[in-house]
């Protein structure tokens, strides 16, 4: 089975741009990965982030679908609690409804934010786990067209009425989420990029714990990473030392930095900060043709899975766009989706 790959785009406002010419850049890397073959596009939620534009992915998504053909198209993810269960299934009805069989409806339960913004965002959020479990029964049962507590026993229904529905992804950086797929039947995406600890036993126990649904007959997973490629080694020295001064950054909260090669070259690591940078470099796949084509390979091995969600940054633009053409070169993305074609014919 030829491995699958696809895209993750977190709308990344470089130094010395602005989020205008993210979203831009966003339409152009969209309509690329359409050619190349990439499988999905996915788009995040992230609020009061000045470095990422992307804030609202269903207004998003609906731009970048009237750009393209073949790709798939979705949230990576809508966080749930952030929104109304009813409001969130009719943008992906009408969403479907625009792209018939081309949308995904991934969800997570983060914030996407800081816990001020999520409470402004959606004032009835209380934060209580249990409430994202009915969230997800609810959103379930609607685009369904099932009556259930959440929509009064069918009284309400989730507009337009149409005989497509989107395809639900559960997200998932802790694990806990993997047991919700699994029970609920949905589609699970392993977020390595946050996490790399655990990953392939939480995909295991979702396929062993896996309860068919009227989504799905059989367990479907993925698996995001952080991941860059170049012919020239130097250039991947420096995505690399951006990357990794860019992650050590986050976790210091400073979510706003611009990070440059030339203020990773020069930062002064503590043996504390260096021990973090190797182990936020398992959440990342660095390297040449050769080196990221086998570690591909053996991510994709590990979790049992043949899809790989590629989120990538870089400081500047044709780095990003030269990578993603890369990738689809290594694993004939173009060539594979053609002759799938074929056979479905």
């Amino acid at each position: 089975m030829h491995l699958q790959l696809s895209i993750l785009d977190q709308t990344p406002v470089r130094k010395g741009s602005n989020p205008v010419e993210a979203l831009q850049e966003s339409v152009e890397l969209a309509k690329l990965a359409d050619r190349l073959g990439y499988t999905r596009y996915w788009v995040s939620e992230h609020h009061n982030t000045g470095t990422l534009a992307g804030s609202a992915p269903e207004v998003l998504i609906a731009r970048l679908g009237a750009e393209t053909k073949q790709i798939r198209f979705g949230s990576g993810g809508i966080m749930l609690p952030n929104h109304s269960t009813l409001k969130v299934a009719e943008n992906f009805r009408l969403l479907e409804a625009l792209y018939p069989g081309r949308i995904d409806l991934g969800i997570g339960r983060a914030p996407g934010g800081d816990r001020l913004t999520a409470q402004l965002l959606n004032p009835t959020n209380t934060f209580d786990p249990q409430e994202y479990v009915q969230q997800i029964s609810t959103l379930q049962a609607m685009l369904a067209d099932k009556p259930a507590p959440g929509n009064a026993e069918g009284k309400v229904k989730a507009m337009p009425f149409i005989e497509t529905k989107p395809e639900i992804w559960m997200l998932t950086s802790s694990g806990e989420s993997a047991y919700l797929a699994a029970h609920f039947g949905l589609a699970l995406s392993y977020a390595q990029f946050i996490n790399p600890i655990g990953g392939p036993q939480a995909m295991e126990a979702y396929r062993q714990r896996f309860v068919p649904s009227d989504e799905l007959s059989a367990p479907l997973g993925n698996v995001g990473v952080f991941a860059f490629v170049s012919d020239d080694i130097e250039k991947v020295n420096e995505v690399r030392a951006v990357m990794d001064y860019r992650l050590l950054s986050f976790e210091k909260g400073r979510f706003d930095e611009q990070p440059t090669f030339e203020v990773a070259k020069a930062y002064q690591y503590t043996m504390a900060e260096w021990q973090r940078v190797l182990f936020n470099r398992q959440r990342t796949i660095v390297g040449t043709p050769d080196v990221v084509k086998d570690k591909f390979e053996e991510l994709a091995a590990s979790f049992g899975v043949n899809e790989i969600v590629v989120s990538t940054f870089t400081e500047h633009a044709e780095d990003r766009t030269r990578s993603y053409e890369l990738l689809a070169d290594m694993f004939k993305l173009k060539e594979n989706r053609l002759s799938e074609a074929k056979v479905d014919q």
